[in-house]
């Protein structure tokens, strides 16, 4: 069995005996634990209760954070004419037709959120298979195809996380940074799951929200009581 490093003893030790903690207890551990030298952040991890093999059972989102999410984004835009300039306006980083085509298609990937106007999906689909894989292909259903691509820019710098569950039936999703203060945090991370909850799909049968757990970038693993962490 290989050895564990000081690091890894040291979280094991800190949450030793803590489960199911409320949502302030747990913010609290984490922020106590995280001993980088940066600013980690911190993910939640929620457990459900579905099987998304199933089209009935996909579970897929957005949330907007009351608080952000303490990351910088940047996004591009694929809009033509008046809809690039007011998509530039608003801030976005990179702004482009076939010529973002082409520099995607060459490799290269220099944005964590992408927004396509519906005229422009012909030309994006052709990306399927390089933007799907890495969650960042447009889709109405989280906004992200839309003619107010402007607001969409707005939402996406202004901490909106979009969500969608794995395989497992596990969602994963950033919920602030550990700089940030408790109460912060945990509004965050209830805003998070409140939103999960709302995208409970037509085919979810039993416990829906099974288990919740919280972590730093380096710190250990904190599971938070479900009723806390939906208490809203």
């Amino acid at each position: 069995m290989a050895k564990l490093s000081k690091r890894a003893k040291a979280n094991r030790a800190a949450v030793e005996g803590k489960e199911n903690l409320d949502v302030e207890a747990a913010v609290a551990l984490i922020k106590a634990n995280a001993k980088a030298k940066f600013d980690e952040s911190v993910e939640i991890a929620m457990n459900l209760g579905v099987d998304p093999r199933h089209a009935d059972q996909m579970v897929r989102g957005v949330v907007t954070l009351p608080n952000g999410t303490g990351k910088t984004v940047r996004v591009a835009v694929f809009a033509r004419g008046p809809k690039a300039d007011e998509a530039q306006a608003a801030g976005a980083d990179i702004v482009g037709a076939e010529d973002l085509l082409e520099t995607i298609q060459g490799g290269t990937i220099d944005f964590d959120r992408c927004i396509a106007t519906p005229d422009m999906m012909p030309l994006v689909g052709r990306l399927g298979k390089v933007l799907g894989p890495r969650g960042l292909m447009p889709n109405p259903k989280v906004g992200t195809v839309t003619m107010d691509v402007a607001q969409a820019v707005k939402n996406a710098k202004g901490g909106e996380v979009q969500f969608r569950v794995e395989k497992a039936g596990i969602i994963h999703g950033g919920v602030g940074k550990v700089s940030f203060d408790e109460a912060a945090l945990v509004q965050n991370v209830r805003a998070f799951v409140a939103a999960v909850s709302r995208s409970k799909p037509t085919g979810a049968k039993g416990t829906y929200l099974k288990k919740i757990s919280l972590s730093s970038t380096m710190g250990p693993g904190v599971s938070v009581d479900v009723a806390s962490a939906s208490a809203e």
